[in-house]
């Protein structure tokens, strides 16, 4: 059973100020089948949860709640922007 699916999918939608509606919109849905979600009534199929964690940025696990920590996307930056996104990273784990 997947506890905490509703509770992540929600947290990134308001994140992103968007609405049930929106969020239904965005992905093909309807709003009803969103607050299913929202509400751990339904469950999504392979294919909406892939575009879920894409667009929302995060890998289907964190969507899940099989993993507690977010993505982070360095598609479309160069090899030195990520170099430099990494060190800063590696920075913050040694704080």
């Amino acid at each position: 059973m997947i506890f905490d699916f509703g509770y992540r999918l929600k947290e990134l939608r308001i994140n992103r100020s968007m609405t049930q509606e929106q969020a239904a919109n965005q992905f093909g849905l309807s709003k009803a089948t969103i607050s299913g979600y929202e509400n751990n009534i339904k469950t999504p199929s392979l294919g909406v949860l892939i575009k879920m964690a894409s667009f929302y940025g995060v890998s289907a696990d964190y969507l899940l709640g099989l993993e507690s920590h977010r993505m982070l996307s360095l598609d479309g930056l160069s090899f030195n922007q990520e170099k430099i996104i990494k060190e800063l990273i590696n920075e913050f784990h040694h704080v």
